[in-house]
């Protein structure tokens, strides 16, 4: 991250000693596959034959199925509580953690808490490709959030939304976010309660921030739900306790 604390076949030939050559062993499987293959032409025009005759017959009991009607009066749609799509439609900051008691706000917090294309592309290391990658994944928005506590931690929050017109990209970002965590050495990692597959990971060693010269620590988590992938960056002074990016992520799910 641009302005967080840490940027993150062979030949037969004679044997030369004289001995005579094995037999070679018999291929086997071509005529039991033509065979197969008789007995499943011999099936199928079985079949073929009895629907025809079939087609013919008067319907019976038996094969007749009832009429349904169709029900009558209006369906009930869905309230903004229970129906998702209505829910991140709308304002996607309003779905943000709020920020607790006295702790400030982040410097790299856009002042709006939205992050454009570019804005958002600029945090990893290949900005350019992944600009890219996120136009092709018909990226959308980026709410954002993030907050500092005293000197000892800071947490970056980011919940980005794709259209989906033709992919499941949240799920896919969310996945390759994952596949890119897990191949790092010695990092620990935690399914997050209630989120299907999203999973919360904490790396042991701690890492130096270029920016300030110290030594910090990192936890960071990921999941998705419908069109929308969350992000979850983690900093601190200290070492990080599994329980509490699990907690943090799971408290955001629930906001979704």
């Amino acid at each position: 991250m641009a302005n967080d604390p840490v940027e993150r076949t062979g030949t037969d030939a004679a044997d030369p000693s004289g001995a005579p050559a094995p037999a070679r062993s018999r291929r086997r499987g071509r005529t039991a596959r033509l065979a197969g293959a008789g007995a499943l032409l011999g099936l199928v025009a079985g079949v073929c034959a009895g629907y025809l005759v079939q087609a013919e017959r008067e319907p019976t009991r038996l094969l007749s199925q009832p009429v349904i009607g169709q029900a009558e009066g209006d369906v009930e749609p869905l309230s903004a509580a229970e129906d998702r799509k209505v829910r991140t439609d709308g304002d996607l900051r309003k779905l943000l953690l709020d920020k607790p008691r006295g702790a400030r706000t982040a410097s790299w917090v856009p002042q709006d808490g939205w992050m454009e294309l570019a804005e958002y592309a600029d945090h990893f290391s290949r900005p350019g490709e992944k600009f890219n990658s996120l136009a092709t994944d018909q990226f959308r928005r980026a709410a954002v959030t993030g907050w500092r506590v005293g000197t000892s931690s800071v947490v970056d929050i980011r919940l980005v939304q794709y259209r989906q017109e033709d992919s499941t990209a949240a799920a896919d970002a969310t996945h390759n976010m994952e596949d890119d965590v897990e191949s790092a050495p010695g990092t620990r990692s935690w399914s997050i309660q209630g989120t299907g597959d999203g999973m919360a990971y904490v790396h042991p060693r701690p890492v130096v921030d270029y920016g300030s010269g110290r030594t910090l620590y990192s936890a960071e988590a990921y999941a998705w739900r419908g069109d929308v992938a969350m992000e979850i960056w983690l900093f601190s002074n200290g070492p990080i306790a599994e329980k509490e990016i699990r907690d943090l992520a799971r408290r955001q799910m629930e906001r979704l």
